[in-house]
């Protein structure tokens, strides 16, 4: 007697969304788990290490010569993973976090590599808390500070600012915690010398989203490009239109190649205008403009911003990477106020 045909319901459906999803979740744990385990057995030897060196009195020179002793006895013994940078790094993990349940379950060893780099206890906190609100991969972590995210934001605060920016990470509360200044766009790989127009620069930001989203921040949604909006027998185009879901507005941003002008604030005003009566909803709040220019002529910004009620920002973008050196000095002026 041949079985009946299973008749497939909607139900059965969901039961195998609902296992594809169990399955998920439990290969999620399991890594973590692994991964937990990993990095506090990797901080278990970076004490036993420290202390080893403490309790001998290993003097500074000798340290590394003994890592290097110590790296080809375990790879001899245990196999690969003990290569005298892994175990520097080994050491140094437990040296910038002597207090093991300090270490987040969150991030993996490579994030924590990437993390012992960075000198600067309150940089990395910060990178470290953004690491975990935001899930950064190892690739994102690195282009965050390398373009020296924390700096960017932190000379934006006051002391108090940057100390709760390195306790709790970049909070957004307000549409001025989301906006940037300057704006690094180093991923479009544009050399500086090549004359490219606004158009192309538009293009190049829809090839690279993905990087411009993470340049972004946390929150922001992609809607559109050339978004239309029609006054009478005139069009009108935004570059770009986002929409941030955390702080429920549009964004609408537009690009230029040169200096932003009055011409170009009282357009995006304009902008704005119509996004708020025609396009946003009731639950939304007010809709925000950010005219991105190469260059930005401060007093004139300042007064074409005059007056003006809606949410309206002018921020400079860079096609390379910032002078960090300039960055953590003008950062170290605000920290000793």
């Amino acid at each position: 007697m041949k079985d009946e045909p299973l008749i497939i319901s909607k139900n059965y459906h969901e039961l195998i969304d609902k296992i594809g999803k169990t399955l998920e979740d439990g290969r999620k744990q399991a890594f973590y788990a692994v991964n937990t385990i990993l990095v506090k057995t990797y901080w278990g030897i970076g004490k036993q290490i420290v202390e080893f060196e403490q309790m001998g009195n290993v003097r500074a020179e000798y340290g590394s010569t003994m890592l290097v002793e110590l790296s080809k006895d375990l790879k001899s013994r245990h196999g690969k993973g003990f290569s005298r940078s892994n175990l520097q790094y080994m050491r140094l993990l437990y040296l910038k976090y002597p207090k093991c349940q300090t270490l987040s379950g969150k991030l993996t060893w490579s994030h924590y590599v990437e993390l012992l780099i960075i000198d600067d206890n309150l940089e990395r906190s910060f990178y470290e808390k953004q690491c975990e609100k935001e899930n950064w991969s190892i690739r994102e972590l690195k282009r965050q500070i390398n373009s020296a995210l924390f700096h960017r934001i932190a000379l934006s605060k006051d002391k108090e600012g940057v100390l709760e920016l390195s306790k709790k990470g970049h909070i957004l509360e307000k549409i001025e915690d989301a906006v940037k200044e300057p704006y690094i766009l180093e991923f479009l790989s544009i050399p500086e010398d090549y004359r490219y127009s606004e158009k192309e620069l538009e293009q190049k930001i829809i090839d690279n989203l993905q990087m411009f989203l993470l340049e972004l921040g946390k929150g922001f949604t992609f809607v559109g490009r050339q978004f239309r909006i029609t006054l009478g027998n005139k069009h009108f185009y935004v570059d770009l239109v986002f929409y941030h879901r955390i702080l429920k507005c549009f964004v609408l941003i537009d690009l230029k190649i040169g200096k932003a002008s009055h011409v170009d604030i009282g357009q995006m005003n304009m902008y704005l205008n119509y996004f708020k009566s025609e396009e946003s909803s009731q639950e939304d709040n007010e809709p925000v403009g950010i005219i991105l220019s190469a260059k930005k002529d401060e007093i004139e910004v300042k007064y074409a911003l005059g007056g003006i009620s809606n949410k309206l920002f002018v921020s400079k973008y860079k096609l390379y990477l910032p002078d960090k050196k300039e960055l953590e000095d003008g950062l170290g002026g605000l920290l000793e106020k």
